[in-house]
């Protein structure tokens, strides 16, 4: 079920609240481009400055709005375990097809820590549950044996790994084994991490560029050599922008993008500002080589 191209989606704000007719609209724009799979409600989605009332609605919104075309796997991490099963909780009784679960951040646990955090989790729901490792942003790092453990509990099925490092990936598949679904976090070694034998990714850079990244996640696993070829020019021409959607912290530069592609503002909210005029003269730049704008 989930494979492919899978979009952190952005939350569109409007004088600081959910903009929710530009929501509806991205997540049409998906399900009409290829996406094959929705996660609201995630880093890119700002969930750490939504209040529970907003975090919740922008995972029913989503759910209600795709109709079961695609899956919806919920944004429901938190570093407190309480909360986090509250919201896997709302998500499974929404109707969420899965539940993306940061590592707690801030807190640093142990690795017992970790898999007590998740194993509570997993005991409270029936969702299947992947595993969101982003030692950038959290501090701590899930090890394989603890991925491994967690692997034998019933609904921990993957992980969304962001590591940045793909002998994580090689090591995973040789712990774990193939059942156990590996997803990068990393748009820009998305297509390396499948040939090595990754399924698919929770892509930021989808939320702009969603048929060029669904296309390319399709082509990259196919056994033709053309199509193989063709996955590694598409992958090519979108790296510019992988980089550039990167430059300052996300999702501040991909909310500029998608203003210029005139799919919401660029409205953030703070601690994060919107981009320098130097970010998006580099921005600009990137959309113009993956030819998303003239």
């Amino acid at each position: 079920m989930f494979k492919g191209s899978n979009v952190a989606l952005i939350t569109p704000f409007k004088d600081n609240l959910l903009d929710e007719e530009s929501y509806v609209k991205l997540i049409n724009f998906h399900i009409q481009n290829g996406t094959n799979g929705l996660v609201p409600a995630g880093t890119t989605g700002e969930s750490p400055t939504l209040n529970h009332e907003e975090h919740q609605k922008v995972i029913e919104i989503c759910i209600k709005e795709s109709g079961g075309k695609i899956p919806v796997i919920a944004g429901t991490g938190s570093n407190s375990t309480d909360e986090a099963v509250s919201l896997t909780k709302h998500a499974e009784k929404a109707g969420a097809n899965g539940a993306l679960i940061v590592t707690p951040y801030y807190n640093k646990p142990t690795q017992e820590g970790l898999y007590q955090h998740y194993k509570k989790i997993n005991d409270n729901t029936s969702l299947p549950i992947i595993i969101y490792n982003i030692p950038g942003r959290c501090v701590i790092d899930m090890s394989v044996d603890t991925m491994a453990k967690l692997f034998e509990l019933k609904n921990i099925v993957g992980v969304k790994d962001a590591t940045g490092d793909l002998n994580r990936l090689d090591q995973t598949i040789k712990k774990l084994g193939p059942e156990f679904i590996q997803l990068t976090g990393e748009d820009g070694l998305a297509f390396e991490f499948n040939k090595r034998g990754g399924i698919g990714i929770i892509s930021v850079t989808a939320n702009i560029a969603p048929k060029q990244c669904s296309d390319m996640q399709k082509l990259s696993k196919s056994k033709n050599i053309e199509d193989i070829k063709n996955a590694e020019l598409i992958d090519k021409s979108l790296q510019p922008l992988h980089k550039a959607l990167f430059i300052e912290s996300n999702p501040a530069p991909v909310k500029y993008a998608a203003k210029v592609l005139g799919l919401c503002s660029d409205e953030i909210r703070l601690p994060l500002v919107k981009v320098q005029k130097k970010t998006e003269q580099e921005v600009d730049k990137a959309l113009s080589i993956a030819k998303l704008v003239n």
